[in-house]
């Protein structure tokens, strides 16, 4: 190893996230004193067990000490293949799925050690859209029944507006009121989506996450839904994650990008900057992916499949599948450091002249 005094898996210092601190650098570049959303060290791990008494023989490592924040009105995109672990990001940050470690503060409050009780108060603060919209409505009640049941569950309005607000929200959305009467079967992927959206922006909320919202849908309607989200976002100064393994739809709609990898943060920034000037191996190759009119630009094949969860690589997690993997990145786990203001990475070689977008 090199003269770098880290031992095998030790891990350097993290930038600090106390929001007591005025003025405190989160590790995505924000404020974290001002930020809506402040994630510190989120980890979750899944066990897995055997036998007939269920005995743990191992955990499935899904999200492994990720930091981050997110504005009031901001879009933070987060991307990664496949069993990266965003959308587990996703449901623990809501509390969809309870954390292993690490807290989730909105607005100042602590989600992670809210009673069940006031949680599900809580939660009209804070909505998720599912990449099957199929799935996220009850196939046996009608749209109208469905929006109205989060209404009343979170006491929105009185009893004699809820129709009036059912109407201006499915109008809001591009569809019709009398659509209220309707099963969701009567609906095409796309319309269900746009009836989703509308649930669950019902509830006023201040905070979206969107995991995977368009994947589902047809490529044509892709682009329909993207745009709704683009302008309810702004209209409602929504504060979004929206999670995508397509990083052309990203680029599009999101201010800020986090790249994740088996778990973990490998870089992280604005996206502007992370598209034109990548900072880490993995962002690179999944830019290399998009579709560009230039055609001259190098794809970049990662070899083999990503690693199990459940036996992560010692080191950086990424190092079985880098190009520019050395010895040392068997032994380090590189930490999510700042290399300039809008951009933070976590790869210990700064010597690569990486390839942009294009």
């Amino acid at each position: 190893m090199s003269g770098s005094g880290l031992a095998r898996d030790q891990v350097a210092p993290r930038p600090a996230l106390d929001s007591s601190a005025h003025g405190a650098t989160a590790v995505n570049g924000t404020t974290a004193g001002n930020s809506l959303i402040q994630v510190r060290g989120i980890t979750k791990h899944f066990p897995i067990t055997r036998g007939i008494l269920a005995r743990t023989v191992g955990q499935v490592r899904a999200v492994e000490d990720v930091s981050l924040s997110i504005d009031a009105g901001e879009v933070v995109g987060v991307v990664g293949e496949s069993g990266s672990g965003k959308s587990t990001l996703g449901r623990v940050i809501l509390r969809l799925l309870e954390p292993t470690a690490g807290t989730v503060h909105f607005d100042g409050t602590d989600v992670t050690r809210l009673p069940r009780a006031e949680l599900r108060d809580f939660r009209r603060n804070m909505q998720m859209i599912f990449q099957d919209p199929y799935g996220s409505l009850t196939p046996r009640m009608k749209i109208g029944a469905s929006i109205r049941q989060v209404l009343k569950l979170h006491k929105i309005c009185p009893q004699a507006e809820i129709d009036d607000r059912i109407a201006s929200m499915l109008r809001r959305v591009g569809m019709q009121p009398d659509h209220a009467n309707r099963y969701p079967n009567a609906f095409s992927g796309g319309q269900r989506q746009r009836i989703a959206i509308a649930r669950a922006l019902a509830v006023a909320p201040r905070f979206i996450v969107a995991d995977e919202p368009v994947s589902a849908l047809d490529v044509s309607i892709q682009a329909e839904v993207v745009s709704l989200l683009q302008e309810l976002q702004r209209s409602y100064r929504l504060a979004m994650m929206f999670i995508s393994h397509d990083l052309s739809v990203v680029e599009v709609i999101a201010q800020r990008v986090i790249v994740m990898y088996l778990g973990r943060i490998m870089e992280a920034g604005a996206t502007a900057r992370i598209f034109s000037n990548p900072g880490h191996p993995y962002t690179e190759a999944l830019l290399s992916a998009i579709p560009r009119r230039n055609t001259t630009q190098r794809r970049i094949v990662l070899s083999g499949e990503i690693p199990s969860p459940s036996s992560p690589p010692s080191g950086c997690v990424f190092r079985t599948r880098c190009p520019y993997a050395i010895a040392d990145c068997a032994d380090i786990v590189p930490p999510l450091r700042q290399v300039d203001s809008t951009q933070w990475k976590a790869c210990i070689r700064d010597d690569l002249g990486l390839a942009g977008s294009g």
